[in-house]
């Protein structure tokens, strides 16, 4: 099962994401397959840069996105277009 998740980068007490897709087992910042965009908690407002198209890709093969990156794409609205694609097909 691939789930879209964070893997966490950047420096000790500076904290980055890459929001990534992995599979399941993988562990958090080990092996992934894809990158979808990044995150900066630290910014003020937060910086969320997704790429839309790798994003619905995924989404439609089955990835299921965490609590948090649900929240993110969210934010980014790649999920309302999700929905709208899927009740289309």
């Amino acid at each position: 099962m691939l789930k879209i998740r964070l893997r966490r980068i950047g420096a000790r007490k500076k904290p980055s994401y890459r929001l990534v897709v992995a599979d399941i087992r993988a562990p958090r910042d080990g092996a992934f397959i894809d990158i979808l965009g990044h995150y900066n908690p630290l910014t003020d407002p937060e910086t969320i840069v997704v790429k839309e198209d790798k994003a619905l890709h995924w989404l439609k093969q089955g990835a299921k996105p965490t609590n948090t990156t649900a929240r993110l794409l969210d934010k980014a609205g790649i999920m309302e277009k999700f929905k709208l694609v899927k009740e289309k097909s």
